[in-house]
């Protein structure tokens, strides 16, 4: 038996809460109801849901505003959002999904047509399951070609990134400076092998933010890895 899918419901209505949750229930689904967007936040914490459906209109912080946090970081960035509203014109519905939300549905709505909402976003979400690869503090989101150290985004230029990925998806193991060339710049392709030493500084500059370690080793004579110091 499949687990259940986990939904949070963020919404202040004492009417429409009990409402959703015991339709979802009906269908099938795990629920968490939170009333503000503090008491959501802390949900979300406690256990990242499958899919939160969020009021715009709660106590602070906002349902917008919850939608945008959620974003931010990199653990929650890929749950399917749901905005509620009675506000019904085009460009609130436009400004809710810039803030980040996957759908948009106007109030009064149907719990058939919530249902089914749900059930599209989450079939999407399935198909495009985020790939991440991780060493210690420092991640790839390999969807969408993003770096980051802790909580904290790393612009890093395509060779950098290439680089991090090449020595991340092996680590522990030395590459020389050739066989860097060859995987990342790619074969029959005639750079100086010093070039990779430009580009392993410029990567260590961005990569080892104030206050963490420097993972990316020098061995000498032989290469470089992302290791143990």
């Amino acid at each position: 038996m499949s687990e259940k899918k986990r939904i949070l419901v963020v919404e202040d209505d004492a009417a429409l809460l009990p409402m959703i949750s015991y339709n979802l229930q009906k269908n099938g689904f795990s629920v968490k109801e939170a009333t503000n967007g503090e008491e959501a936040l802390l949900l979300v914490k406690e256990e990242i849901p499958s899919l939160a459906i969020i009021d715009w209109m709660i106590p602070a912080p906002s349902g917008l505003e919850v939608c945008r946090i959620l974003r931010r970081k990199k653990e929650t960035s890929s749950i399917p959002i749901i905005i509620l509203s009675a506000k019904g014109e085009e460009e609130d519905k436009i400004r809710g999904l810039d803030t980040g939300a996957d759908d948009y549905i106007t109030k009064p709505f149907s719990p058939a047509e919530l249902v089914a909402r749900i059930n599209s976003l989450l079939r999407r979400s399935s198909s495009n399951t985020t790939e991440i690869i991780e060493f210690q503090d420092i991640s790839i989101n390999l969807n969408e070609h993003k770096v980051y150290r802790g909580e904290k985004k790393i612009h890093l230029g395509p060779t950098e990134y290439k680089l991090l990925k090449h020595l991340m998806e092996n680590p522990g193991r030395v590459y020389s400076r050739e066989q860097l060339l060859d995987s990342v710049w790619g074969h029959g392709i005639y750079v100086e092998s010093r070039t990779v030493d430009t580009h392993i500084r410029r990567l260590r500059k961005a990569i080892n933010t104030k206050g963490t370690k420097n993972f990316i080793r020098t061995v000498r004579a032989a290469g470089y890895s992302i290791d143990y110091e």
